[in-house]
């Protein structure tokens, strides 16, 4: 009966991997982000897996094979992971109130991919390092926001005509506002058509909700259903 051999060295390279994707994905949890802590969690330990057995899977078969005949790349397993994650990153890009969101979503999946990548080759250190710079990068920005005094908030308005929806959006950005995305849906409201606009804007923390209903006081028959912020 051949000997099981545990190679622990390995296993530790699985285990950090593990726990720096964890990391990544506990932050995108906290943002209530489509990938969280599992996704990025098993991101990084499948991609150190691989890089593991591109490296090392094969050496038991070496003595066995006549080099004369055969070769191995052990880049090449490493260079599927890279396509590999682009799939997964394409699942978590999706195109919504016409706007693009995800984006970010994906990239960290990809850069926790190197991560993996990296643990599953030794290289610890660097391993550490990009997972603290992308900690650093994801919340700095978020810290950049707050302090500058800006806000995402959701808001919905009801208007009569598609004129007047259209003048309402011109008058959103002349004014400042930052639309993220936006949503029009048309319904019947007392036997009548009407437009109801979904938005996510990007506005100042102070005085926000006078600013709009100020700007919609402009508009006959238009009106201001919900502001969320």
């Amino acid at each position: 009966m051949e000997h099981i051999i545990i190679n622990y060295e390995h296993l530790l390279r699985i285990f950090i991997a593990a726990l720096l994707g964890g990391a990544i994905g506990l932050e995108r949890e906290y943002r209530s982000k489509m990938a969280g802590f599992r996704t990025h969690f098993l991101v990084a330990m499948g991609s150190a897996i691989f890089m593991i057995m591109s490296i090392h899977g094969f050496d038991s078969d070496l003595p066995l094979l006549d080099k004369t005949n055969y070769s191995l790349d052990p880049a090449r397993i490493a260079a599927n992971i890279v396509t590999g994650i682009g799939f997964i990153g394409a699942g978590a890009i999706i195109f919504q109130k016409h706007i693009v969101r995800g984006i970010t979503t994906a990239a960290g999946i990809w850069v926790t991919a190197a991560i993996g990548m990296a643990c599953g080759g030794g290289h610890y250190a660097l391993s550490v390092a990009t997972t603290i710079l992308v900690l650093f990068c994801l919340e700095m920005f978020n810290f950049i926001l707050g302090k500058m005094g800006r806000k995402t908030v959701s808001l919905s308005i009801t208007a009569r005509s598609r004129y007047e929806v259209n003048s309402i959006l011109e008058k959103l950005k002349t004014a400042g506002f930052g639309i993220d995305s936006y949503n029009i849906e048309m319904t019947v409201k007392d036997d009548k058509k009407v437009y109801v606009i979904t938005l996510d804007l990007k506005v100042r923390r102070k005085e926000y909700d006078k600013r709009i209903a100020e700007l919609i006081a402009g508009f006959d028959e238009v009106y201001v259903d919900n502001i969320q912020g």
